[in-house]
Parts: C-alpha cells; structure tokens; sequence
C-alpha cells in the first residue's frame, strides 16, 4: 500500500505506523485469520506498508477504505507490482471533507482513522460496506467527523454547544449542495424538549442522484446547537451505531460548562457525557474517542468508558494509535463496546 501523503508534516511522519496500526484492529476484526502483521517497507527509495493476506472481493474493499490508502498494488512472484483498483465507499465529492479551512480542524486523514477504527470495534462493522449506518460526533465542531460519515454514505448526527460553529457548518453545509445540484432538504428550527428549549437543530436530507432522490434512497444530517451533556435529550435511546469525537486536548481546545464558560478539563467532561452518548449507542455499538494524552492519559479515559457501562477495547491492535500532534499534544484513541445486556 501506498500511504496518502498528508498536508500536515507531523502527521506525514507518523502515517505509516498508524496505517499499520490500523491493519491491524481490521485483522482483529472483521479480517481475523485473514490478515498478517503489517510492516512499513521502502521499495526503490519510496515508503510503503505492506502485509500478507488471503482477500475476496469484500477483504479487498476494506483495504480500499483504510484512512491513508492512496494506491494498492500486489507483488507478484518476480517482485513486479501490479496496481489493484481501490473499491471506495466514498459517494461525494472529496472537497466536502477540504474545502472548509478553520483554526482547530481535525486532519481529514486522522478523521477518517477515528470512524474507521471506531466502527470495527462495533456489532455492525459488518456492515460497513451495505448498509448506511448512523454515527454521532457530540462534540461535532464545523462538522469534519459528521462529512466523513457522509462521504461514506451513512447517517451524519452532531451535537456542539458553539452557536458560531453551528451556523458555520448549516450554512456552509447547504451552499455546497447547492453548488454540487445535489437534491435536498434542509432546514433549522428550535430543538424543545418536556416545554422548554435546548437550543437548535439543523436537519439535512439528501441524495447523490436524482434517481436515488425519486426513489426515497437518501442520507441525513441532524446536528444540534445544544450541550453535549443533553445528547440523551436530542437522539433517541438506541438509535446509533457508533459515536465517534475528538475531545477536548486541554490546550488549544476547551469545553463549555455551565454558563457558557470555558473550562480545561477534559476528563471532567467526558465523565459528565458519557452516560448520555452511551445511552444514545445500539447494543453493540461503540464509542471511540481522540484523546490527548497530557491532559487525558489512556488508562483514565478507559476507565471512565469503563464506569459509563462499556467494554474498553485494549489488546495490541488497538495501542498503535499513540502519535505526536505538536508540542502539547500527544493524540491517542480509546475505544469502548455497548454490551448486548446493556440494551
């Protein structure tokens, strides 16, 4: 496999060893006994991962969809490479996931990792490549997690207490369909619940074709202007298949709490939400996290997804995530599976 190249020089460096990384939850996973161990190798002064695996069709198309896959090749026996097409999930066009520029965005790559990763862990990773699944990001910001999830063709929710984000990404969310001629609806009205107001929700339903339009085949989004800590208030219980969020890190990011104030401590809060997103989760579903590790070190943030009633995912496969971000942050992802006895 041949890494994407990243813009982002940090990211660039540490992209092959969480392509390895992430191989590696896929051969845990849903490619178990199908899959060998994953090494970065350099062929001809250029770097690539490459791995042994016996793969159909549906092996090869989750290969296609890894965060960082650019180009696959098979090696044949006399060491020639012969490229193999990438079957993507991907039914919009890529600039809906780069076209929108802000202080504090996710990488698109890394965004792509965190669903990836996530969705394996869960009852419905089986699903990945058929059916449109929903995923919540509760700490959604501009709405990179919730374009992912779209580009994938699955059900985008979001939930974030910053009004200014929330009316940046409605608006920007809206022009892009409309510059693209997609068929859609789209709407925001006030979010009420038991008589009083959370807040706001925009409702988007579209489709990628006029055919699929006519046909009822369409994707949603559904974000909210609220306060993560009322995720349970917004979506119904047991509606999602994964929720999915980059946390605050404590440095360049915070969290709201009462007030509107802005406070540094992400443990705190995601003690307060978990039990609301994991309330909101399928049995079988998962929560997976990005987390940074100065501020939220990986056995406190497995503990608290723990506490909140989830099975916390920590074999091999998924501690190879742990890179640099920048001279604050050392990002790392913690992953936690809703019991079937939880429903």
């Amino acid at each position: 496999m041949l890494v994407s190249p990243s813009a982002n020089r940090v990211y660039a460096g540490a992209a092959a060893a969480l392509t390895v990384a992430e191989l590696g939850v896929l051969g845990e996973t849903v490619l178990a006994g199908r899959l060998g161990d994953a090494r970065p190798e350099e062929v001809a002064g250029v770097g690539y991962v490459t791995f042994d695996g016996d793969l159909d069709a549906a092996g090869l198309a989750r290969i296609a969809n890894l965060s960082t896959a650019f180009a696959l090749f098979e090696r044949t026996a006399n060491e020639a490479f012969r490229p193999v097409p990438l079957d993507l999930l991907d039914c919009l066009d890529d600039d809906l996931l780069t076209i929108l520029k802000y202080q504090g965005k996710t990488n698109e790559l890394f965004t792509k990792l965190l669903v990836n990763v996530t969705v394996l862990a869960s009852h419905s990773a089986g699903r990945m490549l058929t059916h449109r699944l929903r995923v919540l990001d509760p700490l959604c910001g501009r709405g990179t997690t919730l374009n992912q999830v779209l580009m994938y063709g699955w059900h985008a929710s979001g939930v974030d207490r910053s009004a200014k984000d929330f009316d940046a990404y409605a608006a920007f969310l809206r022009r892009w369909l409309e510059e693209k001629r997609l068929k859609h609806t789209a709407t925001v009205a006030k979010l009420r619940r038991d008589g009083h107001t959370l807040g706001r929700r925009l409702d988007v339903e579209l489709a990628t074709s006029k055919e699929r339009w006519a046909a009822g085949d369409t994707i949603t989004v559904s974000a909210a202007h609220a306060d993560t800590r009322a995720t349970a208030e917004v979506f119904g219980a047991g509606s999602l298949d994964a929720v999915v969020t980059d946390a605050p890190y404590g440095v360049q990011h915070g969290s709201h709490g009462d007030g509107g104030s802005l406070h540094r401590r992400p443990l705190e809060l995601l003690a307060e939400a978990l039990p609301g997103w994991v309330r909101v989760l399928r049995p079988g579903g998962t929560v997976g996290i990005a987390v940074n590790l100065r501020t939220c070190p990986r056995d406190r943030a497995l503990g608290l997804l723990a506490d909140a009633g989830l099975e916390p995912r920590d074999t091999p496969a998924y501690r190879g995530f742990e890179h640099r971000v920048d001279r604050v942050i050392v990002r790392d992802i913690v992953v936690g599976v809703k019991g079937r006895a939880a429903d």
